[in-house]
């Protein structure tokens, strides 16, 4: 289903390496999805990543998985969440410009969903965002999230281990709507076992056109 197309594209610290998977029928809108922390192992080939990209994908929205600076063939070092909100704005910016009009999403995994809220809350394309696996352990400052009051989908497993079930009901709890939350039964920050559940939550929120809510 749909194709996938890899290629490198202009990041503010050099190449940035790419993969755009792209729908059977022409997209109603496009996504950015980040992966997990680059000193952790994350990479855009990660499951997860791969996983909500494929998705997207599935309710027609082109989906673009890119390696943060300093990852795979990205040029780059890692810059402790400052520089890589850039490359996220730096993938939108390559999204407009390949799908001029179209509606588009930011989100992400663990290390990967604070990027997409961050760049994506602040940047006017963006018109719904989601988190997976969001850390809330490791957010000093959660008020970015909290005053982003456009479409999120939110999933997190009941036992991750950077904001399980209570710490994450809490900080979901203070946000403002609209707001989607799946708490995956038993599941661990990497939903090890569990990846279908995770992924038809992110299917399902896509299949409602969240970009569409004013």
């Amino acid at each position: 289903m749909g194709t996938n197309e890899a290629f490198d594209l202009a990041g503010p610290a050099g190449r940035l390496e790419a993969i755009l998977m792209l729908p059977d029928a022409a997209p109603r809108a496009a996504a950015v999805v980040c992966h997990a922390h680059p000193l952790q192992g994350g990479v855009m080939h990660f499951k997860v990543v791969f996983r909500a990209a494929k998705a997207l994908q599935a309710e027609s929205v082109a989906a673009l998985r890119f390696n943060f600076r300093g990852v795979g063939r990205s040029e780059g070092r890692h810059d402790e969440g400052r520089g890589e909100q850039d490359d996220v704005r730096a993938a939108l910016d390559e999204l407009s410009r390949r799908f001029p009009g179209l509606p588009l999403l930011t989100g992400g995994f663990s290390f990967g969903s604070v990027m997409a809220l961050r760049a994506g809350c602040a940047d006017a394309r963006v018109r719904a965002l989601f988190a997976l696996g969001f850390p809330v352990t490791m957010v000093r400052d959660p008020a970015f999230v909290q005053a982003c009051t456009r479409p999120r989908l939110f999933v997190q497993g009941e036992n991750d281990a950077f904001g399980s079930g209570p710490a994450f009901r809490d900080m979901v709890a203070a946000l403002p709507e609209p707001k989607t939350v799946v708490l995956v039964p038993g599941a661990d920050h990497f939903f090890s076992g569990q990846l279908e559940e995770m992924e038809e939550a992110v299917r399902a929120w896509a299949a409602t056109r969240p970009w569409e809510e004013q």
